[in-house]
Parts: structure tokens; C-alpha cells; sequence
């Protein structure tokens, strides 16, 4: 007789009695700081209601559309306009068997668990069933975006934002009475984007408009942007971020800025050359608005950006044609932590790497700027994007414990445009219980429950809620 666990059971990754005293005893009480997240926060200030399953577990998760692309699923029935939403979901049910050892098939259960109270196996029997049970949970305010935040108990939610917006979204949900506190996140990708004169100059312009600050030339757009930084700290926004292949090797003058900025305005796009120049001038001016305003810098490397150009050309970006780049990351990032260094103006930073091969380098040059000042200073951040499953977690928390301290590790962030992405806490929480009462049980770590939990706690919540210094909610 072939023996086997029941799927995902209620000890799913906890493989010790260590593992489960500290996942139910300490992490399952923390609640989320989500530090960084893609959540729309116009469906927030609205208290989306979603008309069904396929709108608010489907709808923009470029996770999912790759894997029905893998399986050789049409593209009209994952982001067409002509396919109807339960032949959508249908798809995906058709699909989800077919997932076994990809972290898809864990979080998709999991979520239907979670949020709709629904155990059944994802197939293309159950998904009339499921279809119909979710949309009835749908119905009802406990899966609104605030029933969600709330019922999840998300203390803090830090989206993404350009310069240019206007943050009326977050003012609407500072006013609204929802618990959980949510914030603006700088992140200026367009104001480097000196290669794409058809997008660097549009934006140029929204900003200039945003500010009331005529955009003339590299002084005035630094005013510009430092304005809107201003804002971003008025509405209470404390972190940045920046999404980049690398941090250029390179040095810039504020000369050989102003006429890269000049040319682009001119409709000339940069050269890769002047491109990374004037990304280099560019970093060092927001690391030090950064500073000034004691803002946590938070940096996304690594990434091959837009890879399919038909789906490109047919999708838009965030379409699912990512994937690991395998840049040169180090010499550049030295450079730029040291520059900031030596003027005493570097901000607090987090370091996010997507090619795995990086994470000891990453791991180390943490090590290399941490002035105690405050612990961690700069951290090493959780596993991102592809790495943000089982093995890679693993392996970014082993290379952080080698190479730094764990005990100061700000934990698990989204990084996602779903309302349900919030299971992929749960299983962080689960794995990094299980790896720590592997150690305990094996003698690698004291076997004292109280330092050990604090631990778990500290990691899970109470690190991030100190290192980002913003007022949370208290759910």
C-alpha cells in the first residue's frame, strides 16, 4: 500500500516539532509589513469589488500567464479581449495539474484555501464548482481590497509610484478609515531614460506639469524631481526604489549630464555609453535625496527586461517576458555605495538580486557599508520575482546567515499586483520555520524557545516595522 501525506496538510513545510512551535506559536501571530508590492492604489481608495474569480486571480499575474504559455494554452484565452472569463478560468484549471514542483501549483491551492474556503483540487472537473463557490465569496466584503487587507492583518502596504503621480489615490486612503496604512514608493525608472526620447520626454513634460517646474534642462528636471520627492515625503512616503540591470561602472560629471539631458530633449536618444553615464549622475543625486530625507533606497538588479518583442508589441510591459539577466553586478554597486559613503550621504538600502549566482556577492558588499549607525543598515533583501520560491528562499536566507546576520533581516515582501499574493507570506513564514527548527533539532542553534521565537518574530515583522520607521496600522 503506497503511503503518502494528505496535500498541502495543516503542517505543509513544517518537517519538525520545532518547525511547528515556532510557525503557530510566533509567526502565524505577527501580522504583514508588505514593504514593496505592485497593488493598484486606485482599487484600494475604491474598495475594489471584483465582479469574479478570473478578474482577481488572473487579471495581470504574469506568473500564471507564463505558465499557461508553458502549456501551450492560446494567448487569446490568457490576456485576449474576445475569450470570456470562465473560458479563462477554465484554462488555468485545464492547466494546474500540469504544475506539480512549480511553486504556482502550492500558491494557487493555497489562495483558494485561503481566501474562498475552498479545498478542491484546481482541475477542469472541479472548475464549475470553483468557479461558482469563489464568485459567491466574491460577493461579499470579506474579498474587497479592504476586507482582504484587513482580514489578512496587512499593517503597512508601500506601492510602487512614479514621480510624476499625483498620489490622489493615497490621499483618498488616508482619509478612508482603513486600518492598514498604505504609501507611496518613489521609483523614477523614466527620468534615466535618456535611450527612449519617446518615453523620456512625455515624462519629462507629466512632470514638469506635476511640479509646476519648467523642465528645461538637468538643473530643472533635478528641481523637478526633488519637489516631488518632497511630496512623496509629505504624503509620508520613506523609500525609493529603482529597477536596473546594474549600477553602471562608470563616473559623470554634471556637464556630461546636462548634455545627455540636452540631446535627449532634443529627440536624440543616449548611446549605451552616455545611458549608463547619465544612470550614474542620476543615483547619486536621488542616494543623497534619499539621505537628507532619511528614506530607505531600495534596489532591483538583475533583470532582462521585455525579452519577446511580439507580446511586447501586443501586451505592453509586465506582459511575462522577463527573465534572469546575467549582469556584471559588483564593481559598479561598490563604487556607487562608496561615493555616497565617503560624503557620509548614504541612505539606508536594499539589495535585491535576481540571478541567484549574485547572492554571496550581494550577501558580502551588504557588509562592506554597514557604519552602526543601525542594524542593518543595509540589507541583503528577500528572494525577488523567480527567486521568490522553496529553493531560492533557502538559498538567499543561507547565504545571508553565512555572510551577515539573519537576526537583522527586514523578511518577505509581495512584490505582486494581486490582492491574494499575501499567501506567498504564509509560506515564507512556513520555510523559514522549518529551517530554523531543523538547526535547533540538529544542535545548531540553542534550544531556547523564547530567543529562538523572538527570532521568528523579528524576521517576520518586528525588523521591517523598526528598519522603515513608518506608522503602521494595528491589525
Amino acid at each position: 500500500m503506497l503511503l503518502s501525506q494528505p496535500f498541502l496538510p495543516e503542517n505543509f513545510l513544517l518537517t519538525s516539532d520545532w518547525a511547528r512551535t515556532l510557525y503557530f506559536d510566533h509567526a502565524v501571530k505577527q501580522p504583514i509589513y508588505d514593504y514593496h508590492c505592485h497593488l493598484p492604489p486606485d482599487q484600494i481608495a475604491g474598495n475594489r469589488q471584483f465582479a469574479n474569480l478570473t478578474e482577481i486571480w488572473l487579471g495581470g499575474d504574469h506568473y500564471k500567464w507564463r505558465a499557461l504559455r508553458a502549456a501551450g494554452v492560446p494567448e487569446d484565452l490568457i490576456t485576449g479581449k474576445t475569450s470570456s472569463d470562465y473560458d479563462k478560468l477554465l484554462a488555468f484549471a485545464r492547466t494546474v495539474p500540469s504544475l506539480v514542483r512549480n511553486p504556482l501549483h502550492h500558491w494557487s491551492h493555497l489562495e483558494l484555501r485561503r481566501f474562498f474556503g475552498i479545498d478542491l483540487l484546481i482541475n477542469e472537473a472541479n472548475a464549475p464548482k470553483i468557479w461558482e463557490a469563489a464568485n459567491a465569496r466574491l460577493r461579499t466584503p470579506g474579498l474587497s481590497t479592504h476586507g482582504i487587507l484587513t482580514s489578512n492583518r496587512v499593517n503597512v502596504v508601500c506601492t510602487t509610484d512614479d514621480p510624476a503621480d499625483t498620489l490622489e489615490h493615497h490621499l483618498a486612503i488616508a482619509r478612508s478609515g482603513l486600518a492598514t496604512r498604505v504609501y507611496p514608493t518613489f521609483r523614477p525608472d523614466k527620468a534615466i531614460a535618456v535611450n527612449a526620447p519617446a518615453v523620456f520626454n512625455p515624462w519629462c513634460d507629466l512632470l514638469a506639469q506635476r511640479s509646476g517646474i519648467e523642465v528645461r534642462n538637468l538643473a530643472t528636471l533635478l528641481e523637478a524631481l526633488d519637489q516631488r520627492h518632497a511630496f512623496f515625503h509629505s504624503v509620508g512616503g520613506r523609500l525609493s526604489d529603482h529597477g536596473l540591470e546594474s549600477i553602471p561602472d562608470v563616473e559623470c560629471t554634471e556637464r556630461e549630464a546636462a548634455l545627455i539631458f540636452n540631446q535627449a530633449r532634443a529627440g536624440i536618444a543616449a548611446t549605451p555609453d552616455q545611458t549608463a553615464k547619465f544612470v550614474w549622475f542620476m543615483m547619486i543625486f536621488l542616494g543623497r535625496l534619499d539621505a537628507r530625507r532619511g528614506w530607505t533606497k531600495q534596489f532591483h538588479l538583475g533583470a532582462l527586461r521585455n525579452n519577446n518583442s511580439r507580446l511586447l508589441r501586443r501586451i505592453g510591459t509586465d506582459a511575462g517576458v522577463d527573465s534572469i539577466g546575467d549582469f556584471p553586478q559588483t564593481r559598479g554597486l561598490s563604487r556607487y555605495l562608496d561615493t555616497l559613503d565617503r560624503d557620509d550621504q548614504l541612505p539606508r538600502i536594499v539589495l535585491y538580486n535576481l540571478n541567484p549566482a549574485d547572492n554571496y556577492a550581494f550577501a558580502a558588499m551588504v557588509g562592506n557599508f554597514q557604519d552602526g549607525s543601525i542594524p542593518g543598515k543595509l540589507q541583503f533583501g528577500s528572494g525577488w520575482w523567480f527567486l521568490d520560491q522553496k529553493e531560492a528562499m533557502e538559498w538567499q536566507i543561507n547565504a545571508l546567515s553565512q555572510l551577515g546576520l539573519l537576526s537583522r533581516f527586514v523578511g518577505m515582501l509581495t512584490d505582486s499586483r494581486s490582492f491574494l499574493s499575501y499567501v506567498r507570506h504564509e509560506y515564507f513564514r512556513r520555510l523559514l520555520c522549518s529551517m530554523i527548527g531543523t538547526d535547533v533539532e540538529a544542535g545548531l542553534i540553542p534550544a531556547d524557545e523564547a530567543a529562538v521565537g523572538k527570532l521568528i518574530r523579528d524576521i517576520c515583522y518586528d525588523n521591517a516595522a523598526g528598519y522603515f520607521g513608518l506608522q503602521a496600522g494595528s491589525l
